[in-house]
């Protein structure tokens, strides 16, 4: 099969797997994961959205899903995790986590010390590891550089990087969270560049998960 017409059928399964996600957070009823997924795609979508999948659980502070979490080890197992690129192994590592699979932790984390822009292309795609419950490595560097986010973030919104900029914007969202005052500039107004993403995105089921979980992280702070 070309890999063309592959990644397609995977693109497609992510959409759908977004779709179902989308549909819990606004408290349907029907469960995330479908029964017993054996197809390629459907596993290769649960493995792509990894911590995504439990976003509904960890914004009400309840138990995983555990329904989703087997089958989130069914996915692993099929698409073993890799070390390589950092990226995917630290959201593969979560995934285990929350799914009760082991996956070694990455020996190394993103370091912002390299190169700011660097760092913040590579944390934004950890975007799923924004989340409510969720801490580690990666989480501790970006509380050490809130400004480092809000940099990368204003950097990917004048380069018109939508996609980049969304994911940091997530990032900044999960730092409100953060006990004590804020910890990132006060210029940095989050609703109204949440606001301005939502206009210039594109109308995919993961994009519109992505502003979904931005705006339930600030709406659960207040701030609108």
């Amino acid at each position: 099969m070309p890999n063309t017409v592959l990644r397609d059928q995977y693109t497609a399964a992510a959409e759908r797997l977004a779709d179902r996600v989308l549909d819990a957070l606004d408290g349907a009823e029907r469960p995330v994961t479908p029964p017993h997924p054996t197809d390629p795609a459907e596993l290769a979508a649960l493995r792509l959205l990894g911590p995504d999948l439990f976003a509904p659980q960890l914004l009400t502070r309840t138990a995983p899903d555990r329904r989703t979490a087997t089958a989130l080890s069914t996915a692993l197992g099929v698409f073993p995790p890799s070390p390589d690129p950092l990226t995917t192994a630290w959201l593969d590592h979560t995934s285990g986590l929350l799914a009760a699979h082991p996956v070694p932790q990455p020996d190394r984390t993103p370091d912002p010390a390299d190169s700011w822009q660097r760092w913040s292309a590579q944390l934004a795609l950890l975007a799923p590891l924004a989340l409510p419950g969720l801490d580690g490595p990666v989480h501790r560097s970006v509380r050490r550089e809130p400004l480092a986010v809000a940099r990368g973030t204003v950097r990917a919104v004048l380069r018109g990087d939508h996609r980049t900029a969304l994911r940091l914007l997530r990032w900044c969202a999960w730092l409100t969270h953060l006990p004590g005052p804020g910890s990132l500039p006060p210029a940095l107004r989050l609703p109204p560049l949440l606001a301005e993403l939502r206009l210039t995105g594109d109308d995919s089921s993961r994009t519109a998960l992505q502003l979904t979980l931005t705006e339930r992280l600030l709406a659960t702070r207040g701030i609108r």
